[in-house]
């Protein structure tokens, strides 16, 4: 089988876009439909839906791309494994993750990696946006819970608790609630959301609760919980040393939600270079 045009139709497939293949391709726009077309021709098959607006795989289009996939990524596996057979890591590694678990978590395990290997040179930027790494140039991203983009390859490097808790001095005052109906006759200490998550009979719940202070702070949310304001749901990293030494107790523990997935991301067209395999598994390693 000829290669001509694989490539070519693989960017359109990725980026929806001639435009934009060929400019992640540093080829002209004429060029990449060229070759898909010709590709097309000598297929007998047609492998997009064109339109003004938008460029779609066809169903045949779809069945071609991920045996397309699979071999280009095979030839990229193989190409890195011969140059890089002999070489020690190097360059530089773009990442984000989202801004508390990447200061608390995330980057001071980074800081221990780089100590490591000396030619490696790391770019991180802490947002809770989702950001596109492929537009944006980011090689990497560190994610939290459910992932929702399919065309993204996922590492499963650990798992993070959500728990509900609150003082002693605020149990002692107000009661401990046993089941989830309680909540609304308590304080709670609210972030972003109206709701919080249970699991109830092994299904997922939604409660949703109420109090006087909300904030867009893990922080700020386990010093009011701290200091008996009421009832906080937070992830582990916020709560777990509290509750260890019993500044906070863990409530409705029997109600709790499923632990939630702590995951590395990256483009599915992008084959892990040695320096990103290293970072991937040295946080799957120590997040476990």
């Amino acid at each position: 089988m000829q290669w001509d045009g694989i490539s070519e139709f693989v960017y359109v497939a990725e980026n929806e876009s001639f435009t934009r293949a060929s400019k992640k391709m540093a080829i002209s726009t004429a060029q990449v439909s060229r070759q898909v077309s010709a590709l097309e021709k000598r297929l007998n098959i047609k492998l997009f839906y064109r339109t003004t607006r938008k460029v779609s795989l066809t169903e045949e289009g779809r069945v071609f791309y991920q045996h397309c996939r699979s071999v280009l990524d095979g030839l990229d596996a193989a190409e890195h494994a011969i140059t890089n057979l002999h070489s020690k890591p190097q360059g530089k590694i773009k990442l984000t993750a989202p801004v508390t678990y990447g200061e608390q978590q995330v980057l001071p395990l980074v800081n221990n990696f780089i100590s490591q290997y000396s030619d490696i040179e790391v770019s991180a930027y802490l947002s809770n946006r989702n950001i596109d790494l492929v537009d944006e140039g980011y090689d990497l991203a560190i994610r939290l819970g459910k992932l929702s983009d399919s065309t993204m390859m996922a590492k499963k490097l650990g798992k993070r608790t959500s728990y509900v808790c609150a003082s002693p001095r605020y149990l002692e005052k107000h009661g401990v609630p046993h089941a989830l109906s309680e909540l609304s006759q308590h304080s709670c200490l609210l972030g972003t959301l109206d709701y919080w998550h249970f699991s109830e009979l092994e299904r997922e719940k939604s409660i949703r609760v109420s109090g006087r202070l909300r904030y867009n702070s893990g922080f700020s949310l386990t010093d009011a919980a701290l200091k008996g304001l009421g009832i906080v749901q937070l992830p582990d990293y916020y709560v777990e040393q509290h509750i260890k030494n019993g500044e906070l107790i863990s409530l409705l523990d029997s109600y709790r939600a499923p632990d939630e997935g702590i995951w590395a991301v990256y483009p599915q067209n992008r084959h892990l270079s040695p320096k990103i395999r290293l970072l991937v598994d040295y946080l799957a390693e120590k997040l476990r």
